[in-house]
């Protein structure tokens, strides 16, 4: 398998890594023939190194043989800034390394760079890639859409021929994939109107269902290479010793904190998940009071790069013993050995729950150990629902939108805006090359393009038009500013009001606030973030100003809207659970299916069996009870 690479790469490989896995030995082939392909394998399977190792040895192939040009060959898309910086980060290292080795067999060979364009890059190194064009491209969904829709940066994506799209999974199944799906679209154009082939499309997903709509969306005729998403786990549910209500009191997450605790004290390195901010915040705060607060750090969406980084850095070289995260260290990124996995209350959704045990023994052949924390009666039954869902094979569908308008209004404007102009015909069928937009209808086309070049009456006039229309010609051209609102105003992540929190003196980010939260704040209000006391100096427009707190007694900030849904296929495992529950109240198969302790089976078949016998039905994914009652005043 080995054999067709290289041999400074092969040679390198086989020292690093011995022998390849079963996503490299099947997608290699596939790759090298120059299809697209789907890989779906399990986290730490190598799935990363399957796609972008024949990338490498072609540009070392080119370096070696002094052929290789000044342009951009491979773009890696990923759905988060953080792992695009990972992926970066991890690429050099064999460059390096292979580089290194060229250097001892005496092989002279041109070097390969390589480039980070995210939200975060710093406008030097943005400058610095405009000049020298790097050879691998790491980026983010919206940043690639800036890119391709900006003069300059765009000349540099004119030779692009691999694109790996990472994690492809947690954008397929909403606009933001709807938006990755076009631009993707406008690459393909773009390369091929300057006479270069359609780019080799890669993805890389870990959990996914169904597989062969994702791959649909990839592109046409993907051949997959499905190595399953299960994968060795030890899962168990915690139950508290006092009995669970509706709601956990004070006393209960004390006992939560300390036993979370115990843990990590027992591993090396341990990932506490939860899912939202606020949580993060306060469940690192009281840990840090029972490990120390060089231990843990919290890690989430709304801390700076700088804290982020910092918290990544620090638990992959061993100083922290816990990370509390949200989503944001969901995904593959690079934070070295995790031992174990805590996530505290439901996640909600089974593959988010295989994805976040995984992240514990992230490497071949290791296992993934995880402990759900239940506070409710609700989580109990919940959580007992998803690991019996885990050990049957089952997985949440996703759903991939079909032709959003808005979506559609953003990348018309934009593909405008990067060309002098255009026919209504040929924009049409860039629109239609995306699988989102196959079955556009061409009357719904017209009806986007009339509104974007008549614009909206308005009691001033008419207003929002974008471009101007050659109605008799059929060709399209953008009016003045249209491109700088495509820039500032494209992609599908919901907006939301933050006010950036800057420490003084040194005026240095620390992260950002919701608005609520800081238009309710007061000069010398102290809060917590990234486990720091910040008391505040003012709230300004959009900015709250602070200092370091020394310790004082925080309160924790909140951010509106951020807590996830359950997934339609855990609510009918949970549905199912209740109907197997009533049907058997034994315990016995509660312990064995569940991973639940004796105590925790004992107050899942109690609470739903008491529950109905109160309201006289059972509540499953068949049936839904409404319960009425009156309050004190009869209401």
């Amino acid at each position: 398998m080995l054999s067709s690479f290289d041999p400074l790469v092969s040679e390198w490989f086989q020292a690093r890594f011995g022998n390849p896995t079963e996503p490299q030995t099947q997608g290699w082939p596939l790759i090298r023939e120059g299809r697209d392909v789907l890989i779906s394998a399990p986290t730490g399977s190598g799935k990363t190194l399957a796609a972008f190792l024949v990338c490498i040895d072609d540009l070392f192939c080119q370096a070696r043989g002094g052929r290789l040009p000044e342009t951009t060959q491979v773009l890696y898309v990923s759905p988060l800034k953080a792992l695009s910086n990972d992926v970066h980060k991890n690429l050099e290292v064999p460059l390096a390394e292979i580089s290194q080795l060229a250097v001892k067999r005496f092989v002279k060979m041109a070097p390969i760079r390589t480039a980070l364009r995210t939200g975060d890059t710093p406008q030097a190194e943005r400058q610095r890639m405009m000049r020298e064009h790097p050879h691998i491209l790491v980026t983010t969904p919206e940043s690639l859409y800036i890119l391709l829709t900006s003069s300059r940066p765009r000349d540099m994506l004119k030779g692009v021929r691999t694109v790996i799209v990472d994690e492809i999974h947690a954008v397929a199944d909403d606009k933001r994939g709807t938006h990755l799906a076009v631009t993707l679209a406008r690459l393909d154009h773009l390369v091929q109107e300057n006479g270069g082939r359609r780019p080799q499309r890669i993805g890389l997903s870990a959990t996914v269902n169904p597989i062969d709509a994702v791959a649909k969306f990839l592109g046409p005729d993907v051949p997959i290479v499905n190595i399953g998403h299960r994968r060795a786990m030890e899962i168990s549910i915690e139950t508290p010793r006092d009995e669970l209500g509706p709601v956990a009191s004070n006393e209960m997450w004390g006992e939560i904190y300390d036993r979370t605790a115990e843990l990590i004290q027992q591993n090396r390195t341990t990932l506490v998940f939860v899912n939202t901010r606020r949580l993060a915040e306060r469940v690192a705060l009281h840990l840090q009071e029972r490990l120390g607060e060089n231990a843990v750090l919290p890690h989430h969406g709304s801390l700076s790069r700088k804290l982020r980084l910092d918290a990544e850095a620090r638990l992959k070289s061993g100083e922290l013993k816990a990370v509390v995260a949200t989503a944001s260290l969901e995904l593959g990124i690079d934070i070295g050995s995790v031992d174990l996995v805590c996530q505290i209350g439901s996640p909600r959704s089974i593959a988010v729950a295989l994805q976040r045990i995984g992240r514990a023994g992230h490497w071949v052949g290791a296992l993934s150990k995880g402990r759900l924390f239940v506070t409710t009666r609700d989580e109990l039954v919940e959580c007992a629902a998803l690991v019996r869902a885990i050990r049957s094979g089952a997985l949440d569908k996703i759903e991939i939108p079909q032709n959003p308008l808005d979506i559609l209004a953003q990348q018309m404007v934009a593909v405008c805006a990067a060309a002098e102009d255009i026919g209504e015909d040929e924009l049409f069928e860039i629109m239609r090359n995306s699988w989102s937009y196959r079955t556009l209808d061409r009357r719904q086309f017209d009806t986007v393009l009339e509104t974007l070049s008549e614009g909206i009456s308005t009691a001033r006039g008419r207003a929002g038009a974008y471009l101007h229309r050659d109605a008799v010609n059929g060709r399209l051209r953008a009016r003045r500013g249209a491109r700088l609102t495509a820039i500032m105003s494209g992609g599908a992540i919901p907006e939301t009001a933050q006010y950036m929190v800057i420490a003084e003196p040194e005026g240095t980010a620390v992260g950002t606030l919701d608005e609520d939260f800081a238009v309710e704040s007061l000069a010398g209000d102290v809060f917590l973030m990234g486990a720091n006391s910040w008391r505040i100096i003012r709230v300004e427009q959009g900015r709250v100003r602070v200092q370091d707190a020394h310790g004082a007694p925080p309160s924790i900030p909140f951010w509106n809207g951020e807590a996830p849904g359950r997934t339609l296929e855990l609510s009918q495992e949970v549905g199912k659970l209740r109907e197997d529950i009533v049907r058997d109240p034994s315990i016995e198969w509660l312990m064995r299916d569940c991973a639940l302790d004796r105590r925790g089976a004992e107050q899942a078949s109690i609470y739903v069996r008491a529950g109905q016998a109160a309201l006289g039905a059972l509540p499953t994914h068949r049936r839904i009870v409404a319960e009425r009652f009156f309050d004190e005043g009869g209401g």
